[in-house]
């Protein structure tokens, strides 16, 4: 295998112009996180929280729109985020999932003199020795790199079999705006982080650095051409599935060589009639296929988009239950693990939703680690249930059905008890969450009556059954454990006993009343300055539209600015 290169030097990108990335995107987010504050926590405090209400929906709607913008003119990790966001449709608002829901990879092509530098570069040789023909005009391009079509030479033809390939070069310079990106990321999330309804509810910080550790495998080929090969395995023999072969002669970390695979793409529905396929039935055979990775291998493929699958049609098929076409993966960069203890929780879970049981499944999210011991779930419960009892077992097609403004208002309740209580995501559940938003999104797609209810239920049947079969051995663990509990008991009272009699059992106390009276020292100018901080602040961001009220805010956060600095000196002054 051809050992990696560095780029050349041309393709890494300007200095002045990655700090201008990285001042640009920080300060969007600067932005909008003190617009938001003030909207969504000052106003309200000041009595104002109908006027903050009255204008979300259009002000979320110009953040997404901002976004957006700003995605598609960076490109780099930016469309990922976008990408991301948009799947987030438990935790973000609906005005900002729909704008953010059409983002893709909206960049140019490069041009194809600098990808010829760069794939020659890393292979070592001209692209006439190591390939007879290679397509300039890229099949598609992305932001993190572009695909080419080629053909293998006479002698790697012959060693893999191939002729046909499938070449993804990296775009020049991606490295260093990935570094870039992700900086701005970390600081951003290192801001929220500080305040302390974001901190009580996620970890922000970890969340990037997931991102980051996904994002930094995605441009790595050659861990890519490792995941393919992983993947096949898993699906070794099942005649559902088909994964393109890794030529290893022309793959580095920065150029990845496969078979071409290209078929029908699996959302092309009138494609799908034409060769005798059923899109329904592809619905449920990649439902079930997901639902495979997930919950038996544990290693599974995160970005299914209908680009990243094809269905390819059987001409000669062996068996009568074997289906006349395969779903054929490309694009393993974005893939995601399962722990096993993690997996036993989603599978609590997957039993929770099929059993329409909501206090069960509030119980197994709390197992999976998403919910913090310390949050109260009953109103979480009450929602589950409601949500249980109203759109149980409803497709989508049946939920379009539904009174839009039933479902809104469902919606929003459903949201604040979410935001309401503190949560974290376990490692790997961003990318669990994508690839079943975007399985969902595809399935219905292919078929407009699809009901993930019904998806589940099978997997749900078969746990049910290896469950009961495991039953009476959990409870032969659970009585050997009580056993050995009763046993130590006596000795542990009895130590308890001596410690009491021997007066070491001490009880330490903090000096609570000098703690409350430092803290009534301070209230009163900590309130004044957070007053003035959100009077002043929302007379900058009003002045522009509102020039007068603007100017009026200014003014008065005065009166709170000099409490807070004279109330302490008087305090000093005055008798002891």
């Amino acid at each position: 295998m051809p050992s990696a290169r560095r780029s050349p030097r041309d393709s890494t990108p300007d200095v002045g112009n990655t700090r201008a990335r990285y001042r640009r995107i920080l300060r969007f987010a600067a932005r909008h996180i003190v617009q938001t504050w003030w909207f969504e926590l000052v106003l309200p405090r000041l009595g104002m929280a109908k006027v903050a209400a009255r204008s979300r929906e259009a002000r979320l709607t110009r953040i997404a729109e901002r976004f957006h913008v700003l995605a598609v003119d960076l490109g780099g990790l930016m469309i990922k985020v976008g990408q991301y966001l948009s799947s987030r449709l438990d935790v973000l608002p609906p005005e900002i999932t729909r704008e953010l829901a059409g983002l893709q990879d909206e960049v140019p092509p490069v041009p194809f003199d600098r990808v010829r530098r760069l794939a020659e570069a890393e292979l070592g040789v001209e692209l006439e020795r190591a390939y007879t023909w290679f397509d300039e005009t890229p099949l598609a391009a992305a932001s993190l790199g572009q695909a080419h079509r080629a053909r293998l030479s006479a002698i790697d033809a012959a060693d893999t079999g191939l002729e046909e390939a499938v070449v993804k070069v990296q775009r020049p310079g991606i490295e260093t705006i990935v570094d870039v990106d992700l900086a701005a990321l970390r600081r951003v999330a290192g801001w929220l982080s500080r305040v302390r309804f974001v901190s009580s509810h996620v970890d922000l910080p970890s969340l990037v650095e997931e991102f980051a550790a996904t994002s930094l495998q995605e441009i790595d080929y050659l861990q890519e051409a490792r995941n393919a090969e992983r993947f096949a395995e898993s699906f070794a023999g099942d005649p559902r599935v088909a994964a393109p072969e890794v030529v290893w002669e022309r793959t580095t970390r920065r150029v990845l060589t496969l078979a071409d695979v290209t078929a029908i793409k699996i959302n092309d529905r009138d494609a799908l009639v034409a060769a005798g396929i059923d899109p329904k039935a592809v619905a449920k055979q990649f439902a079930a296929v997901m639902f495979d990775q997930l919950f038996r291998d544990g290693f599974f493929h995160a970005d299914p988009h209908p680009g990243n699958i094809f269905v390819t049609p059987v001409e000669q098929v062996t068996d009568a239950a074997e289906p006349a076409y395969r779903l054929t993966f490309i694009d393993f960069g974005m893939m995601g693990e399962v722990p096993d203890g993690l997996r036993r929780g989603l599978q609590q879970l997957m039993l929770a939703v099929a059993a329409r049981d909501g206090t069960r499944l509030v119980e197994a999210i709390r197992g999976v680690g998403i919910l913090l011991p310390s949050a109260e779930t009953a109103e979480l419960e009450r929602a589950m249930a409601e949500l249980f009892a109203r759109f149980g077992g409803m497709g989508l097609a049946e939920l379009q059905k539904v009174d839009q403004h039933e479902l809104r208002s469902f919606a929003i309740e459903f949201g604040e008890v979410m935001r309401a209580l503190p949560f974290q995501l376990p490692e790997n559940f961003l990318l669990i969450i994508r690839a079943m938003s975007l399985t969902s999104g595809m399935c219905s797609s292919l078929d407009p009556d699809f009901n993930m209810w019904d998806a589940v239920e099978p997997y749900a049947a078969q746990l049910l059954r290896d469950e009961r079969g495991n039953i009476v051995q959990a409870l032969g663990h659970e009585a050997l454990s009580f056993a050995g509990t009763l046993a130590r008991l006596p000795k542990r009272l009895d130590a308890l006993a001596d410690r009491v009699e021997e007066g070491r059992l001490v009880a330490n106390s903090p000096r609570i009343e000098q703690r409350m009276a430092r803290l009534e020292r301070t209230a009163g100018r900590i309130v004044s300055a957070v007053v003035f901080a959100g009077l002043f602040i929302g007379g900058i961001l009003l002045r522009r539209d509102e020039p007068v009220w603007g100017g009026v805010l200014i003014a008065v956060s005065a009166i709170p600015l000099l409490h807070a600095l004279l109330a302490g000196v008087f305090r000093r002054r005055g008798p002891r």
